[in-house]
């Protein structure tokens, strides 16, 4: 459903998140590690989590990734996929046709119309605090 950048975003960010709850910046280094993910790839992944305003980048010495507490309310989860794979999740078709909507649609059209109804639903309202909290509670894991 999401493509391997976005999914690396989504643990790197929650990563970020719990981390910066606890007033910690991290480094590319540590988040790739953390979420299995190649440094380089990590890297452009997380360019592109900054230039979207989901996560912070801090230069120097003590520099890092962090996320303003203030922010870990607010960031949803759509703001996550966003910044990584665009809004096509909310419209591509679902067997991968060029052009299917409502006047020409695909045999699986109304079907993945409303699934795709509910997955934004989720997005747009799962905060990252809420996700950044079910592990550091213990609830949810980001590796195994």
């Amino acid at each position: 459903m999401f493509s391997k950048a976005c999914e690396y975003g989504i643990r790197a960010t929650i990563f970020i998140a719990v981390n910066s709850l606890e007033n910690r910046r991290v480094s590319p280094k540590e988040i790739a590690k953390e979420i299995d993910s190649p440094e380089a790839f990590t890297a452009k992944i997380l360019q592109a989590l900054a230039r979207n305003h989901v996560v912070n980048s801090i230069k120097g010495a003590h520099g890092g990734f962090e996320i303003d507490i203030v922010n870990i309310k607010k960031i949803k989860l759509s703001d996550i996929v966003v910044a990584i794979d665009g809004d096509q999740i909310y419209e591509s078709c679902g067997i991968g046709l060029h052009v299917c909507n409502d006047d020409s649609p695909c045999p699986m059209h109304q079907k993945f119309k409303s699934i795709r109804a509910e997955l934004k639903h989720m997005l747009e309202s799962t905060s990252l605090e809420e996700l950044a909290t079910d592990i550091e509670l213990g609830k949810a894991l980001l590796k195994r």
